[in-house]
C-alpha cells in the first residue's frame, strides 16, 4: 500500500514541478500587448490554467503525503 502512495507522490510532485515550469515560460512570453491590454490575453489565461494545475496537484501531494503518514502510524 505505501509503495503505491509513494509512486502516486512521485507522479503528483512530478506534475506540479510539470505546471510549475508551463507557467514559468508562459510567464516569459508574456508580450507588450498582452500587458497593456490592446491585445487578447491569451498569456494571462495560459498562466492562470498553469496556477491552477499546479495548486490542484500540490494538494493531491499534500492529501497523499497525510495518506501515508496515516497508514504508517
Amino acid at each position: 500500500m505505501n509503495t503505491v502512495l509513494i509512486i502516486l507522490l512521485l507522479a503528483a510532485m512530478a506534475a506540479t514541478l510539470f505546471f510549475l515550469v508551463k507557467g514559468i515560460i508562459t510567464f516569459l512570453r508574456t508580450t507588450e500587448a498582452d500587458l497593456t491590454g490592446t491585445g487578447t490575453y491569451v498569456s494571462g489565461r495560459r498562466q492562470n490554467k498553469a496556477m491552477q494545475g499546479r495548486i490542484l496537484f500540490q494538494a493531491v501531494a499534500i492529501v497523499i503525503i497525510v495518506l501515508i503518514l496515516v497508514s504508517t502510524r
